[in-house]
Parts: C-alpha cells; structure tokens; sequence
C-alpha cells in the first residue's frame, strides 16, 4: 500500500467518525458519544478535507498557488446532484454537501457562515443575545415558516442548540444560490 494509499484509507475512518459512524463497524455511534460532539465532528471534517487535498495534490496538502481559484460557482446540472437529507441537518452540513459537488482545487469554496450571513440579510435567520451574552443564530418567522428550526442536543459539556434545515429548507437554499453567490460577491 503506497503512502497516498494509506492517506486516503486513514480519511475514509476520520469521514465516518465525522458522520458519527464507527468505522470498523459501520454502526451509528450513540448520541451521547464524544464523536458526535459538533466541535469534534467540524474538526474531524476539516481534518478529512485536508487528507482528501493531500490525496488529491499527490502528497502535497494544498496547491501553491490560491490566487489562481475562481469564485464560488455550481451550475445547475451539478445542483440536481445535491443530496438533500430527510432528516433536519446543521448548515455546516448543507455548505458540505454543496462543496463536494465542485472541483476544489479550482475553485473557492462556498462557507457556511456565507449561507448564513445570506440567509440574516434576507430575513430567514437573526441574531439573539443568550442569557450568557453570547450571540447565536436564530430562525426568524419567515425561517420557520420555510422550514428552519432549533433542536436540543447533548454534548459532554451539557446541552446546546443546534440551527437545522429541513428538506424544504435546503431546497430553499439551492433554489437561491444564485442570490448566495451574488450576496458573496458584492
């Protein structure tokens, strides 16, 4: 087994952990479990984009050369590929799945904080100050109403609230790229 060989096997575990999968059994870890904490599942999925670049760049973890990548784009036969989930999903999760339907390595990638900051501008999330003074996102009526929401879940350091787009929601979104990539660009 070559050492790129051996890169892209050690990213296909570091994936599935991300997604909350044991890798040597191919079972949902529990919800309570360390791996399902969402700072550990963001690490894990930047840890396994790096390893996919190194792959990618034949043992090199990033192009020389940034400045040569074009701005975020995805023409729509590459939007019909988008794989919506039934189940409620985090924007971290949607900004992933529409970068996986790109080439990267020419392209700039869409963030979810872009989405995000997309979705505050046009009335579909706003910013709340929580009890602790913490600013966190919130769906506003009009997100509600297309199918944003909050759920509670649990992390070793108690519980916390998670921003999810349903089905409709993430349609919401791929149907409005084009107002996305436009907000990003002004």
């Amino acid at each position: 087994m070559t050492e790129l060989e051996k890169i892209a096997y050690a990213k296909s575990y570091i994936e599935k952990l991300a997604n909350g999968i044991n890798p040597l059994t191919n079972q949902e870890v529990p919800d309570s479990d360390i791996i399902n904490n969402v700072k550990i599942s963001r690490c894990l999925f930047y840890v396994s984009d790096l390893l996919r670049q190194v792959v990618e760049n034949k043992g090199i973890s990033q192009s020389k050369n940034k400045s040569s990548k074009v701005p975020f784009q995805l023409d729509y036969e590459s939007r019909e590929k988008f794989e919506y989930s039934e189940l409620p999903i985090p924007i971290s999760e949607i900004e992933r799945r529409i970068n996986a339907l790109i080439q990267p390595e020419e392209m700039k990638k869409l963030t979810y904080k872009q989405i995000a900051d997309w979705l505050m501008e046009t009335g579909f999330l706003k910013l709340v100050v929580k009890d602790d003074g913490k600013t966190v996102r919130r769906p506003t009526d009009h997100g509600i109403d297309i199918g944003i929401s909050t759920e509670e879940r649990q992390s070793l350091r108690g519980p916390y609230t998670v921003v999810v787009y349903n089905r409709s929601a993430q349609q919401f979104i791929l149907d409005n790229l084009d107002a996305v990539i436009a907000f990003i660009q002004k």
